[in-house]
């Protein structure tokens, strides 16, 4: 497969990173960059290990000037930008009745403000080139909202919902636009659970494991793939077998 440009946003956490070396392993000619804002220190450590295939780029996912930044970046260097991975967001659990204003903002900020304007961002450069890949990372709890997780829920969903309006929109372009909906996944914030909260959440899932960031990586990869050209706004879990 010929080389392709690549960006992951969130590309500083286990996810992110797995998805990255995915691609990486790919095509030798890949060009991978890692949107990153702050916790540089594992995305720096794999550009380091392909140092001419691996470039980290500043960026803020809430703020459209960070986006126009990236992607002229990029464009600038590379001359071309054929997959976007919006991979980057968080949760601040709590019931609805507690939930602060910040934190129902910056979730829905983080998770689908920051998918819409990537999605937007990248529009010009992927029409241009008549074809590009965009995969969202959505969340189960889009499909199945828990208590407790209104704002991430909802952000989730939302990315549902645009991811399936986007790749309606340009689809005739040749580019495709899905989302992936992954369970749990062996990620910082499942390693933050309390034993208690581990145990039940593994007990929800008929396969008796939580998933792997590189097998949430291989879904993301076909996605983004050529053999993947006729799947647009497709929305797939991977969740172990919960739904």
């Amino acid at each position: 497969m010929p080389g392709r440009v690549i960006l992951i946003t969130g590309a500083n956490g286990r996810l992110g990173l797995a998805i990255a070396s995915s691609f990486l392993s790919e095509s030798a000619d890949a060009r991978v960059w890692l949107g990153v804002r702050r916790n540089r220190g594992a995305a720096e450590a794999l550009a380091s290990q392909h140092p001419a295939r691996v470039s980290l780029v500043d960026l803020d996912v809430t703020a459209t000037a960070g986006w126009s930044r990236a992607v002229a970046t990029i464009t600038a260097q590379d001359g071309r930008l054929d997959v976007l991975v919006n991979n980057a967001g968080h949760h601040e659990d709590g019931l609805l009745a507690n939930l602060t204003d910040d934190a129902w903002n910056s979730v829905i900020a983080s998770n689908l403000t920051g998918t819409f304007l990537g999605c937007r961002a990248v529009m010009n450069a992927m029409i241009g080139q008549r074809g590009g890949r965009i995969v969202n990372v959505s969340s189960l709890s889009a499909l199945l909202a828990p208590a407790g997780q209104s704002n991430y829920a909802a952000a989730k969903a939302g990315v549902v919902a645009l991811t399936q309006s986007l790749a309606k929109e340009i689809a005739r372009l040749g580019i495709t636009v899905n989302a992936v909906c992954p369970g749990f996944v062996e990620t910082e914030a499942l390693a933050s659970l309390a034993p208690e909260a581990r145990a039940a959440a593994l007990s929800k899932v008929p396969m008796r494991r939580f998933a792997k960031p590189e097998e949430i990586a291989a879904v993301v990869r076909f996605l983004a793939s050529p053999e993947a050209a006729y799947v647009t706004g497709a929305v797939l879990k991977a969740d172990g077998g919960i739904l």
